[in-house]
């Protein structure tokens, strides 16, 4: 960077805050429909394994490799079979990631419900479905809000990666900048990131709260 060249031009941000507004929309619709099909796939998965305890161990190990990979590895694999730029290339590894991340804390959370209490609801009339819907789904909500918080973060840190391959959103601002020894757009993509973030999870925080007022956060969890 220039001796002259100040850490940041303000002139340069008032003059590209569409660009900017753009490119955060851009990486909110790359990074978080993945986590929320992490989801749909999670919990039937997150079932299965606390109905078959030895079921999980393998899965959760084939999971936790997958999610040790490195994302730009992972895109490099996948380019032969996606065009380069689009949104697969980038949307299926962050997928993986989300349910790596999610599988644990909802099969913690469908754990969590006592034995009397299900026997109690099956001396009710409950059947298994209205049993999971009624009293075990609810009690899981804490724990998979946990684990949406931390993937849906995750998630959103890791699309910037995907500028490297065509398709980033906020990554674009860094690679600008590094091409061009500009630290502008590298300090704004740094605060936008953070912020959408940071936006996301409390989001979240707000719907588990809704979704059970009743419930605290899994000890040891976010708050």
């Amino acid at each position: 960077m220039p001796e002259d060249e100040p850490l940041i031009r303000w002139g340069w941000l008032g003059d590209h805050l569409g660009y900017l507004a753009q490119l955060t929309w851009d990486h909110a619709v790359l990074a978080l429909p993945p986590v929320f099909v992490g989801l749909l796939l999670a919990v039937p998965l997150g079932l299965f394994c606390a109905r078959y305890p030895k079921v999980y161990q393998p899965v959760a190990v084939v999971l936790n490799a997958a999610y040790a990979l490195p994302a730009l590895a992972v895109f490099a694999i996948l380019l032969p079979y996606f065009a380069p730029a689009s949104y697969p290339l980038v949307s299926v590894p962050l997928t993986a990631y989300a349910v790596a991340l999610l599988l644990p804390t909802t099969v913690e959370g469908l754990r969590t419900t006592p034995d009397p209490v299900r026997q109690a609801a099956t001396a009710m009339g409950y059947g298994p479905w209205r049993r999971l819907a009624a009293v075990e789904l609810p009690a899981a909500v804490p724990y998979v809000t946990a684990g949406l918080r931390v993937a849906a973060v995750s998630s959103i840190s890791m699309a910037a990666i995907g500028a490297l391959v065509g398709r980033g959103a906020l990554g674009y601002l860094f690679i600008d900048g590094f091409q061009r020894t500009f630290t502008t757009p590298i300090l704004a993509g740094i605060v936008l990131v953070v912020a959408l973030a940071l936006t996301v999870d409390l989001l979240l925080v707000l719907a588990g709260r809704l979704l059970a007022p009743w419930a605290t956060a899994p000890e040891g969890g976010l708050r």
